[in-house]
């Protein structure tokens, strides 16, 4: 209702715009196109013979906004100042360009082009008054002026078609006349300028010719504007006052100063128009003008089918677009990979600078147990003791039972007897029974014994490290030696990667928008309303949001050959340097487990020492009680024989 009766203002042009936006929704939805299900009747009004006019169309009733808008437009732009290019053709272009023809006579083609050309006209003659009130050069306002003409030509093919001819009457006349005093005009306006060019260039004979024309033409606008207001007449004679006076100066000027040949009109440039009005745009689904869609929830199966088609385009776009980004990534990290050492630098030489928290850690644990080595060099002391007078006890009793084996052979030589005598002490046999399996223990304790020691020197040296001052434990780590290439290599190499970072960087950064671009875009609002012919140029369209990210990538991607280039060859002079640095760093790793190592061996060391202590103390006290029982049974075995030697 709003829309039928529109106040003559830009509210008015609003309410019109927002509701044949809201009948673009609605049509994409309800079938209410000529012969669907849901159409009904529209009638409205032709404005030269208003007759009613019927259609059971939607469509029609949009057109007839359209036109009214483009009609309002028209109104407003005739009582607005004159001095923007914008012109009301915009509505009449969009409704010859969208919609049927024959729906009534006034929206037949020849009309519809006759309204854009007069308001296209009209437009650029605002545009010609303010060039030349902003003394603009005189070869564009004579090529605006021009265009003036080309509009107004063309809105006069369309007056001079029989059908417009009919439906206009006498109007068609009357407007006629007026286009073709317009040609008239503002050709002459136009040759007025060319000839201003032509003295600005020094050309006098086509100056003389340019102002000839322009007075020629104006001759003929003036026949035609008879019974025209005195606005127009006046406005006429005060042009005829400038391009007459213009003309017999350029004349005058020529036959007595310059002499310069006066070229024919035919064999100058014509002057081609410059077409600077704006049409105002029509969109009918724009958000900003239409307002919120009202029919919103309402969506077709089909738009939903083909929302699943764009979801396809933009899989198919993300794919091939990741498909480029891994290859080159692929590539990067083949190149990449020995500029750098194995936890992933160039050269850690940050790691040289401290002890490492691991080692740190060994030393405070020592540092508040300051009686680490010395007990455990007791430890070893007091087992090398013990272990030393085992030995020395098993050594006396072996060297006892070797003394009474060598008396008893010479007293059997002697007596020349070899079974031994009747009486013999027995405690012998069974002392060197017991000999001989403490000598077996005593030897295979003795090589535990031995590695323990072996064990103990060699941790030794480092625990006394770890429970030094920290500058001796860092000094004791190795460290690269540098020379100044070495380091301008490592600095260099390190620029170029800084790069490599860079560029990786930005093309996640990039790839994440993309993505992020992809899982937001949805256009099944436009979908809806969008006719299925048009599906393929709507995706093709919004799939172009994507380009300006797809250059982006596109550029990244490119600039890697550049960079790899300078990283193969950074590269190729750091490998000696990377060798070396290897080569440190896996003995500086080396030397922090070694040290570790004898800090966590410490306690199994100080384990091993007691139990070996403990095994041979227990040793040494039968050791000693078998040495008691050897010494008896020698001594008895010696009184033996003396009491055989006496009989």
């Amino acid at each position: 209702q709003s829309a039928v009766s529109v106040p003559r203002d830009f509210e008015g042009c609003s309410t019109l715009r927002k509701y044949l936006g809201q009948l673009h929704f609605l049509q994409s939805r309800i079938p209410m196109g000529s012969g669907q299900d849901a159409a009904v009747p529209v009638t409205w009004t032709e404005i030269f013979s208003g007759k009613a006019v019927t259609h059971e169309d939607i469509k029609y009733e949009q057109a007839c906004v359209l036109y009214n808008l483009g009609a309002l437009h028209s109104m407003l732009g005739a009582m607005d100042k004159r001095v923007s290019e914008e012109c009301a053709a915009g509505a009449f272009t969009y409704l010859r360009d969208h919609f049927p023809h024959s729906y009534s006579v006034d929206m037949s083609h020849q009309i519809l082009s006759l309204n854009i050309n007069l308001m296209g006209g009209q437009a650029q003659e605002c545009l010609l008054e303010k060039s030349m009130l902003d003394n603009r050069k005189s070869f564009l306002v004579a090529r605006i002026s021009a265009q003036v003409v080309d509009y107004y030509k063309e809105a006069c093919r369309a007056l001079e078609n029989s059908e417009t001819a009919s439906l206009l009457g006498k109007i068609q006349k009357d407007w006629k006349k007026l286009v073709q005093m317009k040609i008239y005009y503002f050709a002459a306006v136009a040759h007025l300028h060319m000839g201003k060019q032509a003295e600005e260039q020094q050309k006098f004979g086509e100056r003389v010719i340019y102002f000839q024309s322009a007075l020629d033409k104006l001759n003929e606008a003036i026949k035609l504007a008879k019974g025209q207001p005195e606005t127009v007449q006046e406005a006429l004679r005060f042009t005829m006052d400038v391009i007459g006076g213009k003309y017999n100066s350029a004349k005058k000027d020529n036959d007595f100063i310059y002499h310069e040949a006066v070229p024919a009109l035919d064999t100058l440039q014509s002057v081609k128009g410059a077409p600077l009005v704006k049409a105002l745009p029509v969109n009918p689904t724009d958000p900003a003008v239409t307002g919120p869609d009202i029919f919103a929830k309402l969506v077709p199966m089909a738009a939903h089918e083909a929302s699943s088609l764009y979801s396809e385009e933009k899989a198919k776009l993300l794919r091939d677009v990741m498909a480029k980004i891994e290859a080159k990534n692929e590539v990067l990290e083949y190149v990449r990979g020995p500029a750098l050492l194995p936890h992933g630098t160039v050269d850690n030489l940050d790691m040289y600078n401290h002890i490492p928290p691991v080692l740190m850690e060994k030393c405070a644990a020592l540092s508040v147990r300051p009686d680490t080595v010395r007990n455990l060099v007791q430890s070893m002391q007091v087992l090398s003791g013990v272990f030393t007078d085992v030995e020395a006890s098993l050594k006396e009793i072996r060297d006892l039972l070797e003394e009474d084996e060598a008396q008893e052979r010479k007293l059997q030589e002697l007596l020349g007897r070899v079974p031994p005598a009747p009486g013999s002490p027995p405690g012998l046999a069974e002392v060197s029974k017991e000999c001989s399996k403490y000598l077996e223990l005593h030897e295979k304790a003795s090589f535990t014994n031995t590695e323990l020691h072996r064990a103990m020197n060699l941790h030794l040296g480092n625990l006394r490290l770890l429970g030094g001052p920290l500058e001796q434990v860092r000094a004791a780590l190795p460290t690269p030696s540098l020379s100044e290439d070495d380091k301008q290599v490592l600095q260099n190499l390190k620029r170029i990667l800084a790069k490599v970072q860079e560029m990786r960087d930005q093309r996640m950064s990039l790839e994440q928008q993309l993505r992020e671009m992809i899982q937001k875009d949805d256009i099944t609002t436009s979908l809806v309303t969008t006719d299925r012919s048009e599906m393929k140029k709507l995706f093709e369209e919004q799939l172009k949001k994507y380009d300006q990210l797809k250059v982006y990538l596109e550029q990244n991607l490119a600039a890697q050959e550049n960079v790899l280039k300078a990283l193969t060859d950074a590269n190729v002079k750091y490998a000696a340097v990377r060798k070396a640095l290897a080569e440190v760093e896996h003995k500086w790793n080396t030397t922090v487990q070694t040290l570790v190592a004898s800090y966590e061996a410490y306690e199994d060391l100080m384990k091993n020492a007691q139990e070996g202590k403990d095994f041979y103390t227990d040793l040494e006290g039968k050791a000693a009680k078998l040495l008691e029982r050897a010494r008896a049974a020698c001594q008895a075995s010696e009184a033996h024989r003396q009491q055989l030697l006496e009989r």
